[in-house]
């Protein structure tokens, strides 16, 4: 594949950026993939060391984007008010 790509940039050299800008695409979509599931903890990878990451969660910590039941306006936050 990537020789095809090669001769298709010989061949017609307007191709060249979009090949640039698809492949630097590419790899910055990987990267930050990869960022997010190795530095975010979000997200728990590791069953051995941290099996029920979920029990550590506060009544106040938001994790659904909306919810009915909770108001987290009167929960009480660590953080700075904005």
């Amino acid at each position: 594949m990537l020789h095809q790509i090669i001769n298709q940039a010989r061949k017609h050299p307007s191709l060249v950026p979009l090949f640039v800008f698809i492949g630097v695409g590419g790899t910055r979509a990987v990267l930050s993939e990869t960022y997010l599931a190795r530095f975010i903890s979000d997200v728990s990878w590791d069953r051995k060391k941290n099996p029920e990451s979920w029990n550590k969660l506060g009544p106040c910590d938001q994790y659904k984007f909306d919810s009915v039941y909770v108001d987290y306006s009167k929960c009480k936050n660590e953080g700075p008010d904005f």
